[in-house]
């Protein structure tokens, strides 16, 4: 129904804009927005009869009781994404949803804090994300004021394949409780398959809060994120064809690197450089037909796949549904439960955890059933342990501005032998063996706000990024290209033989010619008798990294976290210390407050 000036109290200008306005509201806006006009009217009347205004009306202590910051610890993007997610539905709640991630967040201000949710990943073994540290460390320090009065819940992301599970979640749920806070809603430690775990810890924060919230004030301008999601996400990807898969290897090279181009034509999928690509893999039908033969069953019985009752036959169950190629000790526990078996019952004993760890090391789920004897349990009741399989995410390695229907990554496929067989990489030796152009894959857009290129375009970049890390800075270059940006940038690369290993070699060398990428160093591993790595040609070109620094430059790190990215900040560490007469502290100091500023940015895994 329009409203017409002719027939409203209203001006024209007044009637505009609520012709333009009401339209858009959700049902739940309409009944915030006429429950606040009551309000609004009651105050006025109560105003103007000389009485007292309850604090509700005025806002003061409605705006209190309904203040919720949201604050995301994350590495890769998914804490951000659910952060994002639940800051809408606070909204939608009448609630005023604050949303930043750790390292944007005003220490200075938590004290005033009355409800606080922390959604944070745990990173490496038991390390807090990049963009976590600074706060982790506060509310660990001494500086950590105490919080009587705040209310508090936490969600943990991480991965029971490691040994310290959601650590970083639950350092931050017992540290708020002993600064006095208290737990609204107990903590949910997600494995990696999360989408129902982190909804059902939302809905009951939803629920708590509504037990004792006071009436809806207006959301603030700005403080959560317009809903713009695609069509397609994590639980709806989309089927994108294949479009091209090249090897980028050449004859003779120990490895194999993959690269895949595909569409998203008719998807209205949105990435920018730094963010991933999310695909779902199937897993190995060779591994998947010993397993069911070692379990003696059916491959085509009927078994669930989800928590509605859905089946699907064993067979394309355990291809798609099922996760078959890791270990971990929640799910050998739950084995146990399913049969006594008395080696299973020893390897969980007190006491044997290093013997347990080097067990599921590089094991899978056909040598747990192989070693253990665990044949003859029902096939509907195995798969009930077993986790969803996960996606994979690779750094995107195009820009969207250049190729504006594709999306390419960079692969490198896994192969290796253990324990007597030959192990494949789930996706990654799908994408090379099995995936070919006109095929499609399940896929979706990681949106990674922790890897992104400066805003201003006239800003020096410092990429390093060996071997397949090297990809979300061919993303950056195209786009810098596109876009006409004047800023330096310098690229360290490094694999193991120039011959054979150096992945889009005549693209750099173009990128070069034209002045797009302004100098490139490389270290190939393989081809000198002293193994050289890029932060060794960092070390050599200490001076002139150090100057850059100076000028503002932002540094980009991707690829392997336990080896080259610890190398790498150690050589940056010493580049700072040399040149900028800094010492240990006052250079790792230096680096702390570069990832404050955005300026060192990493993409590790």
């Amino acid at each position: 129904m329009e409203l017409r000036v002719t027939n409203s109290p209203f001006s024209q200008e007044q009637a505009e804009l609520l012709n333009r306005l009401l339209p858009t509201l959700t049902e739940a806006q309409r009944n915030w927005l006429s429950g606040y006009l009551t309000a609004f009217q009651a105050a006025g009347s109560s105003a103007a009869s000389g009485t007292a205004v309850p604090a509700a009306s005025t806002g003061s202590v409605a705006a209190v009781s309904k203040e919720a910051t949201v604050i995301y610890g994350s590495q890769t993007g998914n804490c951000a994404g659910l952060a994002k997610k639940f800051a809408k539905k606070l909204e939608e709640q009448g609630f005023r949803a604050s949303l930043s991630s750790m390292s944007d967040f005003k220490t200075n201000g938590l004290k005033k804090v009355e409800n606080l949710f922390i959604l944070v990943s745990t990173h490496g073994e038991g390390d807090a994300p990049d963009n976590a540290v600074t706060f982790y460390e506060f509310l660990h320090s001494k500086r950590a004021p105490r919080l009587e009065g705040l209310r508090f819940s936490v969600l943990a992301l991480g991965d029971t394949s490691y040994e310290f599970f959601c650590q970083t979640g639950k350092d931050f749920d017992k540290q708020l409780e002993e600064l006095g806070g208290e737990r609204l809603v107990p903590r949910v430690d997600c494995d990696v398959d999360f989408g129902e775990s982190a909804a059902e810890w939302m809905n009951a924060v939803l629920a708590k809060l509504g037990e004792s919230a006071a009436a809806p004030i207006q959301s603030s301008a700005g403080s959560a994120v317009a809903d713009t999601e695609s069509e397609y996400s994590r639980s709806n990807p989309f089927q994108s064809e294949v479009l091209d898969n090249l090897n980028l290897n050449g004859r003779g090279s120990q490895r194999e690197t993959r690269h895949i181009e595909l569409s998203l034509e008719g998807s209205n999928l949105r990435y920018e450089p730094g963010d991933s690509l999310g695909v779902y893999p199937e897993n190995h039908p060779e591994l998947v037909d010993d397993l069911i033969e070692a379990m003696g069953w059916n491959a085509d019985e009927a078994v669930p796949v989800n928590k509605n009752g859905e089946t699907r036959p064993l067979r394309e169950a355990l291809l798609r549904h099922y996760e078959i190629t890791v270990l971990t000790k929640p799910l050998l526990a739950q084995a146990l439960q399913l049969t006594a078996n008395d080696g299973l019952k020893e390897l969980l004993e007190a006491g044997r955890e290093q013997e347990l760890k080097a067990y599921i090391a590089e094991r899978d789920l056909l040598d747990l059933v192989q070693d253990h004897s665990l044949k003859g349990v029902p096939a509907g009741e195995f798969v009930s342990i077993l986790r969803k399989i996960p996606p994979r995410l690779y750094s995107i390695a195009s820009s969207q501005a250049a190729t504006p229907d594709e999306v390419h990554v960079t692969v490198r496929a896994v192969r290796y032998e253990a324990h007597g067989r030959v192990r494949h990489g789930v996706c990654s030796v799908q994408l090379a063996d099995r995936v070919e152009p006109g095929d499609t894959l399940p896929v979706f857009i990681q949106h990674n706000p922790n890897f992104k290129l400066p805003e201003n375009p006239e800003t020096p970049i410092i990429m390093i990024g060996p071997g397949t890390g090297v990809a979300p800075f061919r993303a950056f270059m195209a786009e810098r290209q596109e876009t006409g940006a004047a800023g330096k940038s310098w690229l360290f690369y490094g694999d193991q033989r120039f011959s054979t290993d150096f992945l889009y070699q005549t693209e750099w060398q173009r990128l070069l010619k034209d002045g797009v990428l302004t100098r490139m160093d490389v270290a190939f591993s393989r081809d000198t008798e002293r193994k050289v790595y890029v932060q060794h040609r960092m070390m050599e070109k200490s001076r002139e990294l150090y100057a850059w620094l100076q000028e503002g430059a932002h540094v980009y790190v991707c690829g392997d976290e336990k080896k080259m990215a610890h190398d790498v900040h150690a050589a940056l560490a010493t580049i700072l210390e040399q040149h900028g007469d800094l010492s240990p502290e006052e250079a790792e100091s230096y680096l702390i407050r570069m990832q404050q500023q955005k300026r060192y940015q990493r993409d590790v895994y």
